[in-house]
């Protein structure tokens, strides 16, 4: 008896309370379990798609945390036995998420978040695990499905259902759910989260598509979240009794006089436009009222601050809606004063640093060799794969003027460098024709929002201020949004007081031709279109200001990389005759390597690759790699040593390893009687190549070369 597919696997005895959905989407086969595994957790699904197969677990704790913020956890976790691997390296088990996993862990964290409802504190855990990857179809976007399956099933209380799918556009065609092999050949990769009339996170990267195309690709999306949710809802159907709870609320006689005591003052204090000087001003109102209110209410020194928390929330976003002015003085589509200064460092092949009001970014560029490219081990595809384009991204506690302890890089960081990465990857040169690899660091100096744009800003910048040929600048800008009921507005280049007290945030990254990055995040339970595509609009005109700021700073790329970086030279060789570059146990192209100072590597294709810094060093690593792969040419001259010597002529070394036999009728004009009385064995002579013949025998002659008396 054969072994099971996993789609057998699904198809047992019913069990009490299992619920089960075999359909299809996409194409594809779409199964939906819950009630069987992991019922000890307040809620599981069970979800698969083709051969991908994931579980999602949530789990809630019965107490309300003292936390001021509602404390949840994401967690998404690839098993290497999933795509039948074994983890590399020395522990043969799985460790730290890759970034992948992290990236993932934060979409359906934004996902889902604003959907618990308001006040909720009790702490909850999503658990996301992929048991089976076929290497086709990405498991990252079947976590979102699976822990809003998981989370309506639950106790928890969750104003779901939502679900996930990713869009992709292939020679014109959308496609939903496309596979690895598909977005190879996409101009766009979208992942969309939302209910049936609502969208509340959006991610992904494309071509320089336009933002008529961006919102077609959301609607077809939206129309995808339909179909699932329609799918979903016969696998959470039936009642289920959620966890009793009870927002906490003040004593109304508090709330009265804290608004009495800090409205007024508040929504003054709040105007001004430096950071600083606006968070001095507010911090100094909410102590002078917590002062007023010990005595009165000696108990409530949380639930003050909580509420004086409230009082500035409703002051700025009142005065948007009402008056359209923000707390520094801009109008609502205004960007903050722009200051570029390219390169800024001596020592590095690229820098730049991008200022937008008080948000500041130094960003560096540093071009290396394939031995730099970093190598990832995924289950997504058989093999391990490399990477020549990196980003990194650092957030250091001074830039927001802050002490904190720094433990790694955080989830955040490594999310804000993913977005800026993906905004610049598709402006890169091919590497066949320019065979770097490229890494990126932006340090954030200063932050006051929108760190992640000035990256990307800054990033641009950078990589054409180091001498790589990008096809247009990237520019980008963050959007926000203050919505009350039928009260609208949209922001352009948000502060930070204005996406923690807003209601979105939204990212789009691109050039003048296009968007190549998005990104958008809500705290409301959704968006619908009509607002994201005022948004795009507006994010456009900003981008457009932009990147006119920064042409004046760096028209264009320059035209030389900088003389700190590495020269690389490309010599395509016939496969044959790597053993003869390499040596015996590597010997020669080490040797070429210790001559010269130059970085050789070898392809099995046959392509040499040389790096180095300097030309000369470079050139001469290529002459001694040519002379060693050389074939002869008929009619050409050579120099080299007589190896030896016999009755009928000499055997000369034309090329290293390389001899031809110069006869002893050839070796002057006249008769020669012995062939030492004209050349001996280490002599140097000049020889010409006469003939080769089908045996690869080389007939020399020096008489060709000496004038005939």
């Amino acid at each position: 008896m054969g072994r099971p597919s996993a789609i057998d696997v699904l198809r047992i005895p019913k069990v009490v309370n299992v619920q089960r959905i075999e359909t299809e989407f996409a194409g594809r086969p779409l199964k939906i379990e819950t009630g069987r595994l992991a019922k000890q957790a307040a809620g599981s699904a069970l979800v698969q798609f083709g051969e991908t197969v994931v579980l999602a677990a949530v789990t809630v704790s019965p107490n309300q945390s003292s936390l001021p913020f509602f404390p949840l956890t994401v967690e998404y976790r690839e098993k290497t036995y999933a795509a039948g691997k074994i983890p590399g390296g020395f522990l043969k088990r799985e460790g730290r998420p890759s970034d992948k996993e992290i990236l993932a862990a934060r979409g359906i964290d934004r996902s889902i978040r604003p959907l618990f409802p308001e006040g909720f504190k009790n702490e909850v855990q999503v658990f996301v695990t992929v048991l089976s990857a076929d290497q086709q179809n990405d498991a990252d976007i079947l976590g979102v499905t699976a822990a809003s399956i998981a989370l309506t099933r639950s106790v928890i209380p969750w104003n779901g259902p939502i679900a996930g799918v990713r869009v992709g556009k292939v020679e014109g065609n959308w496609i939903l759910n496309p596979t690895f092999q598909q977005l190879e050949f996409s101009t766009i990769d979208l992942t969309v989260c939302g209910g049936a009339d609502s969208i509340n996170m959006v991610e992904g990267g494309s071509l320089e598509v336009s933002e008529a195309e961006m919102l077609e690709a959301l609607k077809v999306a939206q129309k995808g979240l339909r179909d699932i949710l329609a799918i979903t809802e016969k696998a959470t159907k039936g009642k289920v009794e959620k966890l009793a709870w009870k927002k906490d609320e003040a004593d109304p006689a508090l709330v009265k006089r804290v608004k009495e005591l800090a409205e007024k003052a508040i929504a003054q204090a709040i105007n001004g436009k430096e950071k600083a000087t606006r968070y001095g001003q507010v911090k100094k109102v909410k102590a002078e009222v917590a002062a007023k209110l010990a005595e009165e209410f000696p108990e409530a020194g949380r639930t003050i601050g909580n509420l004086l928390e409230e009082v500035e929330y409703v002051a700025l976003r009142g005065q948007v809606l009402d008056k359209g002015e923000r707390v520094d003085g801009r109008d609502l589509d205004t960007i903050r004063p722009i200051e570029i200064t390219p390169a800024f460092l001596p020592r590095t092949h690229g820098s730049a640093i991008f200022q937008r009001g008080e948000t500041q970014a130094l960003v560096s560029v540093t071009l290396g060799t394939q031995d730099d490219e970093q190598r990832i081990d995924s289950i997504d595809v058989a093999g391990e794969t490399t990477k020549s384009f990196m980003l990194h991204y650092n957030f250091p506690p001074y830039c927001t003027g802050e002490v904190k302890p720094v433990r790694g890089t955080s989830r955040r960081e490594i999310g804000h460098g993913a977005l800026a990465e993906r905004a610049l990857q598709p402006l890169l040169p091919a590497y066949d024709q320019f065979p770097y690899t490229l890494r990126v660091v932006s340090e954030i100096l200063e932050s006051n929002g929108s760190s992640s744009m000035a990256t990307v800003c800054g990033g641009s910048l950078a990589l054409m201020d180091a001498g790589v040929p990008m096809r247009a600048p990237c520019a980008g800008v963050a959007m926000g949004l203050i919505k009350e009921g039928k009260k609208v507005a949209i922001l352009t280049d948000i502060l930070g007081a204005e996406d923690h007290l807003g209601d979105m945030d939204f990212k789009v990254a691109g050039t003048e031709a296009g968007i190549t990055s998005i990104q958008m995040d809500i705290k409301i339970d959704g968006l619908d279109l009509k607002i994201i595509a005022e948004a795009l609009e507006k994010a456009r005109k900003g981008r457009l200001h932009i990147l006119g700021e920064m042409k004046k700073a760096l028209p264009t790329h320059r035209a030389d990389l900088s003389p700190h970086a590495p020269r690389i030279i490309t010599i395509q060789i016939k496969t044959d005759k790597i053993g003869d570059v390499i040596g015996p146990k590597g010997k020669t192209i080490r040797g070429i390597q210790d001559t010269t100072g130059a970085k050789i590597s070898i392809e099995d294709s046959g392509l040499v690759t040389i790096a180095a810094v300097g030309g000369e060093a470079g050139q001469k690593a290529r002459e001694m790699v040519m002379a060693l792969v050389a074939e002869p040419e008929v009619g050409k001259i050579y120099e080299g040593p007589v190896k030896s010597t016999t009755a009928f002529g000499a055997f000369i070394e034309i090329m290293p390893g390389v001899e031809g036999l110069l006869h002893i009728s050839e070796l002057q004009h006249g008769r020669v009687e012995k062939t030492e009385d004209v050349v001996k064995k280490g002599d140097v002579v000049k020889v010409k190549l006469l003939e080769v013949d089908e045996r690869g025998r080389m007939k020399l002659s020096r008489k060709a070369l000496i004038p005939k008396e």
